[in-house]
């Protein structure tokens, strides 16, 4: 399922941040329904299963993967610098931000940290992405994992359940449109939009919580 929000919609923090809502909800029946234990993916809901402390109102785990290297990568440390500053108080978990960058080259050895710390987490990823020319400003929220690089033909393998993609650019060869000449303003726009919503999601989770 995939939902997508433009960045001028002016309902677009509370279009994705009900949309995210509902996709880690519906990630954590499927990770919790026993007949997926017999498909491919199975071992891992055999470990999310063991690891899962009841708390259904849990917290993801955020990861805002890119580089401030490039404008058009930005889009992850920029957003996870202001998810930082907005769940200041909060209990969270936020990897990626402009002072420590999460790039894509570093999924793999992420993964592995993921699975070892946060085993009972759902796990919402974000990155910037590459796309057709009409899609550029749009945020598009799957219950799919993230594939970091696959724009640029990179096979760097996945991460999350839930991925968070911001479009800034058309897709190209050579995807220089990606690297040099996306504007700020797009990227922060979109990374404002992006923070707003999840951390929506991170305090109502919060909330529901402390209202048990």
């Amino acid at each position: 399922m995939e939902y997508a929000f433009h960045i001028y919609n002016k309902f677009a923090v509370d279009g994705a941040s009900l949309a995210l809502d509902r996709l880690l909800k519906e990630e954590l029946s499927r990770k919790l329904t026993p007949r997926r234990f017999q498909t491919n993916g199975g071992a891992e809901d055999r470990a999310f299963c063991k690891a899962f402390d009841g708390n259904f109102d849990a917290p993801p785990v955020v990861v805002c993967i890119g580089s401030d290297l490039a404008i058009g990568d930005s889009l992850g440390p920029i957003a996870g610098s202001m998810l930082k500053h907005k769940t200041q108080g909060l209990h969270a978990f936020i990897y990626g931000t402009l002072s420590a960058p999460v790039t894509a080259k570093e999924i793999k050895y992420l993964r592995a940290f993921l699975k070892e710390t946060h085993p009972a987490s759902l796990i919402v990823a974000v990155d910037a992405a590459v796309g057709a020319e009409g899609d550029i400003g749009l945020i598009k929220l799957s219950n799919a994992p993230l594939r970091p690089g696959a724009g640029a033909n990179k096979k760097l393998g996945s991460i999350g359940d839930i991925s968070v993609m911001g479009i800034v650019a058309e897709k190209s060869v050579a995807n220089y449109g990606l690297l040099n000449t996306t504007r700020l303003n797009l990227v922060y726009t979109m990374s404002e939009i992006v923070s707003d919503a999840l951390s929506a999601v991170l305090w109502q989770r919060q909330k529901s919580k402390r209202a048990e």
